[in-house]
């Protein structure tokens, strides 16, 4: 890979210096940046996405059916897995590294002195939004960082909000109760924007409905599993996913050909969600239990009773049992590494929850991800890496050979 730029490595340098200012839910900085930086654009179609699970396989869904129809598109989604151009796409692309020292340069000369100080995800969604703005995307598919009613991106006016299944995650910012989580995802829903939802728990579904009453907001369900041609993505979810993107392209007015629709969906690319590395090895980013449920329903589908060597690694802020209980059943073993970051759990933590529930399957502490992977080749069975996206993006860059290319994920 080549060598970053000294720009680019400045500009991230501060903008990671901005985590300081800590998560600021609300929308009046954002507002404010976005006035001032005069962005979006008018006639630039917006499908705003929010949920629990999926939310980046519906948006990198819309963003490839878009792109074989001919539209010109963004794609934005968090967090990255290994470099942090991964978040800003065009037609398919990256940002370049010039083009975030430019952007990030021009954010930070125009906030020095405001107060209260934006936030990590509060430049950066402004920093899509320049990038669309002059690559001139007539669709943009962009993905909340965190609830939806205070989160950076709905300041943004769409075409058509779409939410994804609400379960079970980030509760210290969105409530313990599946009802309140679902008030927060429910946030983006605007006046008279129509509203595309997937199937949902009855509680989290009423208050869907009651707040697009409200809205007069034109409301839907999509539950039926898209079947027509194939889906790139593994997993009966996946065709739920590519259902819910397709309705929220038509309730939208993105006129989209069903050639185009196949085509798209064909070739759609989404790493870290079931990702066949090889022939052994599987990554998949589930971050929370409903996550987890579904990994292990996939893993079943795609190989029936055959179990796993599971690498295991979670943030400090996951319900870590909900997880383990949702991937034991199909697991041969557990191995459990150390990786980077000041909030991964500590390995130690994992082993007393596998003890404690499944007492039965076997689990080690290793010192690194590259060990737990000699470990996981020298035992028979397929290896599944999974725990958070923060781990998926250093095995993949450990994987790959290039490891210092790994850039700390933020939220």
């Amino acid at each position: 890979m080549p060598r970053l730029s000294s720009e680019y490595k400045d500009a991230l340098a501060w903008l990671y210096g901005t985590q300081l200012f800590g998560i600021k839910l609300g929308l009046e900085s954002i507002q404010r940046l976005l006035h001032e930086l005069d962005v979006p654009p008018k006639g630039q179609r917006v499908i705003h996405v929010a949920g629990t699970n999926g939310k980046g396989s519906v948006c990198a869904m819309v963003d490839a059916v878009c792109r074989a129809q001919g539209y010109r598109t963004g794609l934005f989604t968090s967090p990255h897995l290994v470099t942090y151009r991964e978040r800003i796409r065009v037609d398919g692309e990256m940002i370049a590294e010039e083009k975030v020292a430019e952007g990030l340069t021009t954010i930070r000369k125009l906030i020095r002195d405001w107060e209260p100080h934006p936030t990590f995800f509060e430049i950066t969604t402004a920093l899509a939004l320049i990038h669309f703005k002059e690559c001139a995307c007539e669709v943009v598919a962009l993905e909340t960082g965190l609830g939806g009613r205070l989160d950076a991106t709905n300041a943004v006016e769409p075409v058509v909000s779409v939410i994804t299944p609400i379960d079970y995650d980030h509760q210290m910012w969105l409530g313990n109760i599946l009802e309140e989580i679902a008030a927060e995802k429910a946030g983006i829903i605007k006046a008279r924007i129509p509203v595309v939802s997937a199937a949902q728990k009855p509680g989290a579904e009423k208050i869907l409905r009651a707040r697009a009453s409200e809205c007069a907001a034109p409301f839907e369900i999509v539950s039926e599993p898209f079947r027509k041609t194939s889906v790139a993505l593994a997993g009966a979810h996946q065709q739920q996913n590519a259902s819910l993107a397709i309705a929220a392209l038509r309730s939208g007015g993105i006129a989209v050909q069903e050639k185009a629709i196949a085509r798209g969906l064909a070739t759609v690319s989404w790493p870290a969600r079931f990702q066949r590395w090889d022939e052994r090895i599987v990554i998949d980013g589930a971050h929370n239990p409903g996550g987890a449920r579904v990994l292990a329903e996939t893993w079943r589908e795609q190989f029936g009773h055959e179990r796993a060597t599971i690498i295991l690694a979670v943030l400090s802020d996951k319900d870590h049992r909900g997880i383990c209980e949702a991937l034991a059943p199909i697991g041969a073993y557990v191995l459990l590494p150390r990786i980077s970051g000041e909030r991964a759990t500590d390995p130690e933590t994992l082993a007393q929850v596998f003890s404690t529930i499944t007492p039965t399957l076997q689990h080690s502490i290793v010192t690194s991800i590259a060990d737990a992977f000699e470990l996981a080749r020298a035992r028979p069975n397929r290896i599944l890496l999974t725990g958070s996206l923060h781990f998926a993006g250093e095995a993949l860059a450990t994987l790959g050979g290039d490891v210092a290319a790994f850039e700390e994920c933020a939220q």
